[in-house]
């Protein structure tokens, strides 16, 4: 096996996307991605019996699509990476099972990738199609061929809310805050609803707010309060932790307040007055746990990163800071195999064993836990 620029074919499969991915060691070739996305539109949210039978007409297509964009066979892959977890248990499943099959048939070792750490992995590309971009000061080139010391992620997206300290991107990842209720992605996705824009939320509240007033209403910042808080010496439980289902609720009776008093709702400002409060307690927190852990460089990931606000108040507040900010393309934000072949890369790289096929998937597994 090619350890220094490993031709690494990546697979995901934990939502609704169908992705495949190859990499050569940090350059990206291919990023093929099939999505069920509008099969779920009618019911206002991913169904999982759906998503697992759309992942199973699609990936045989979609790996052919890959090899062929990629312009190599199956016979030269030198490692493939597949999405153990966490995910929806089904769509998982049969991500799995692929990754599995292609590697007793074509005898290639096997890596079972952290969906939530490849969100970080891709920020490596580099040259090929999938270039990151360093977006802050100090001004910078390309992504590195390695993560930098005092590197930090924020994970934005529909089912995670994360702040990481990524000492090494193969086997020291630790989990500063996260979201205790929901995700920035399920609180768009219900906020949405709740203004009649379906589904998916986010574009839709994404692109209304940029016409409404978001200083008309203010809405709750989750867990900002002192005795969540606490201060640098003496931490709260809940320092770098978000809340959002608070802020949804705070939604809900405000469009109630309206309509009782027979007033047409002002979903305009609403959807901006929302938008701000998600972002705002988002990204101070983040850039919080960046400036008392010693972190100076962050990446931005996740589908929720594709969100124009997120994108420049993360920008804004990271420059203040002094914190470099990396943000992928908006086509590697969201879930796509390319950034499983990335971490699978990684970890060829560093000479860490492969799974094997004995692994089973985990929907739940902790952030922590970069291969299974």
């Amino acid at each position: 096996m090619n350890r220094t620029q490993p031709l690494v074919l990546g697979i995901e499969s934990s939502c609704d996307e169908t992705g495949v991915g190859i990499v050569r060691g940090t350059e990206l070739l291919t990023n093929t991605v099939s999505s069920s996305m509008e099969e779920h539109v009618r019911f206002g949210g991913v169904i999982p019996e759906i998503a697992s039978r759309a992942h199973l007409d699609a990936f045989v297509p979609t790996l052919q699509e890959a090899l062929a964009e990629a312009n190599v066979q199956l016979a030269d892959i030198d490692a493939i990476a597949v999405t153990s977890g966490p995910g929806l248990a089904g769509a998982l499943m049969v991500g799995v099972c692929a990754g599995k099959a292609l590697a007793v048939a074509t005898g290639k070792p096997l890596y079972a990738i952290n969906h939530l750490v490849a969100h970080v992995g891709v920020g490596l590309l580099q040259q090929g199609t999938g270039t990151a971009t360093s977006v802050s000061t100090p001004p910078a080139g390309s992504p590195p061929e390695t993560l930098p010391d005092n590197m930090g992620a924020l994970l934005v997206s529909g089912g995670h809310t994360e702040i990481l300290r990524i000492r090494s991107i193969t086997d020291d990842v630790e989990l500063l805050g996260s979201t205790i209720d929901d995700a920035a992605g399920e609180a768009y996705d219900k906020v949405a609803r709740l203004l009649g824009l379906g589904y998916p939320g986010g574009p839709a509240i994404d692109k209304l707010a940029r016409t409404g007033n978001a200083k008309a209403i203010r809405f709750p910042r989750g867990l900002t309060q002192p005795k969540y808080m606490g201060t640098a010496e003496e931490p709260g439980p809940h320092r770098y932790d978000w809340s959002f289902s608070g802020l949804k609720t705070a939604v809900a009776r405000c469009v109630e307040q309206f309509e009782a008093r027979g007033e047409t709702v002002p979903v305009a400002d609403i959807a901006a007055a929302f938008q701000e409060a998600v972002v705002d307690v988002i990204t101070s927190k983040a850039v919080l746990a960046c400036r008392e852990n010693g972190i100076t460089e962050v990446l931005l990931g996740g589908g929720v990163a594709a969100n124009s606000r997120l994108r420049q108040l993360t920008e804004q507040r990271c420059s203040a800071a002094g914190i470099r900010l990396t943000v992928p393309p908006l086509s590697l934000c969201t879930d796509n195999g390319a950034m499983v072949a990335a971490l699978g890369a990684q970890l060829v790289m560093a000479g860490v064993e492969p799974s094997g096929i004995g692994f089973a998937p985990d929907s739940s597994m902790p952030v922590t836990t970069v291969s299974a």
